[in-house]
């Protein structure tokens, strides 16, 4: 697409209305058309406009209508001394002169007195350009700016009838110019916005691939090779065909659960609450996820800790993440503490390591997703058992020092059954 110049999309030609249904499709994404003017609308009752005001704009054109010529000169002229705008102008005299006469439409829709959800939506499509073009929203304002200064110098030096009325009719004008600036601006920051989420979610699914390869690729490795050991080993043992196979088994397992860490984090399930309790639910994680022999556990529950509201399913994920993490923590071996008990509005549970700790750098970034300070792993386990928190009205905190350990606690609704 050729890239036009800052003031081309401070107007839009009447002619450019027929193609809006085009538009609304690039644009649905961040708001319909029907909302748009509404918006519009109450941004029109904020800064008090009226029908009135409508009409003395509209009385007004034939006025000002005239002078549009002089002040588009005006305009283009005032281009040619700032560097800045004179660069982006690259279609020469032949250019300026087409975008001359989309100005002149657009000034006189600007004084037409309708302003409709077309003309919204043609004001709306502006700021949609300017990011489209790569263009800073500040040269809209001082193009307004400059068109303003233009249109109630005109009107003073034309009227002729009542000094109120034309009081008035410069407040609608400004009214009308403000409201223009305001939409132009709104959808400068929805589109902004959007391509930018756009461009993070693209480096996202950039950087979950070379996740999802480094993850991969070693388990498939160690698969690729054994199975290439059975097809082509003379005379293998019953001892060593077992042991290629359960190679393959156990590394099967592995990519498994990479490609169920993310299928656990881009879907997870609405919770189904029902009062648990949480002792015998932590006795089962650390039986299906048992610690090395070089790390104790200890265990330390009050007798009379309430039930908590959550879904069970979803919190042995929870608690089986952080003891991996704890496990993971203490390479050398240590203690794995869980500690409970009662506070004010539910319960807090604590899963202590006495391993490397994290880097108070690292503290606020442990729990996003796809962040790791392993040398292996995807960075989503800390990030799930959030996830799955939040949907169970519970939180996850953290608090760590290097060289000693650290805390995660996980605070939970008490059941009130």
């Amino acid at each position: 697409m050729a890239r036009h110049d800052w003031v081309a999309t401070a107007h839009l030609s009447r002619a450019s209305a027929g193609r809006w249904v085009f538009f609304v499709g690039r644009w649905a994404r961040t708001m319909q058309s029907e909302e748009l003017f509404r918006r519009y609308q109450e941004l029109q009752r904020y800064v008090g406009w009226t029908a009135a005001d409508a009409e003395r704009i509209s009385a007004a054109a034939p006025l000002v209508a005239p002078h549009f010529a002089a002040m588009i000169d005006d305009f283009y002229d005032e281009i040619q001394k700032h560097e800045d705008a004179r660069k982006v102008i690259t279609g020469g005299q032949a250019q300026i002169e087409r975008l001359k006469g989309t100005l002149r439409a657009w000034l006189a829709e600007l004084v037409a007195g309708k302003y409709d959800a077309d003309y919204v939506v043609r004001r709306w499509r502006v700021g949609w350009r300017h990011v489209e073009i790569g263009l800073d929203q500040v040269f809209t304002n001082v193009a307004l700016s400059r068109l303003r200064t233009g249109l109630i110098r005109t009107l003073q030096q034309v009227w002729q009838g009542d000094l109120q009325e034309i009081r008035l009719t410069m407040r609608a004008l400004n009214k009308l110019l403000d409201l223009d600036l305001a939409i132009i601006e709104d959808a400068y920051q929805a589109e902004y916005t959007a391509r930018q989420q756009r461009v993070e979610r693209l480096a996202t699914i950039g950087q979950v691939a070379g996740g999802v390869a480094h993850e991969l690729r070693n388990p498939l490795n160690v698969v690729k090779t054994s199975v290439y050991y059975l097809l082509n080993a003379r005379n293998a043992t019953k001892e060593k065909i077992a042991e290629h196979l359960q190679r393959i088994e156990r590394h099967v397992v592995v990519a498994d659960s990479v490609i169920t860490a993310l299928s656990s984090f881009a879907k997870m399930p609405l919770p189904s609450l029902t009062p648990v309790a949480v002792e015998p639910l932590i006795r089962d994680v650390l039986e299906i996820n048992p610690p090395p022999g070089n790390i104790q556990v200890h265990m330390d529950w009050p007798a009379d800790l309430p039930q908590v509201l959550v879904d069970q399913d979803q919190l042995k994920v929870v608690f089986g993440n952080l003891v991996r993490n704890a496990r993971d923590a203490m390479p050398q071996g240590g203690q794995l503490t869980v500690r409970a008990r009662r506070v004010p509005d539910g319960v807090e549970i604590d899963v202590i390591d006495t391993g490397v700790g994290i880097a108070p750098e690292n503290l606020k970034r442990v729990m996003e997703p796809l962040f790791s300070t392993k040398a292996r792993g995807l960075g989503l386990g800390l990030a799930i058992a959030r996830a799955i928190l939040e949907k169970n009205k519970g939180t996850l905190s953290l608090t760590s020092t290097v060289g000693k350990g650290s805390t995660f606690t996980v605070h939970l609704l008490a059941s009130q059954a």
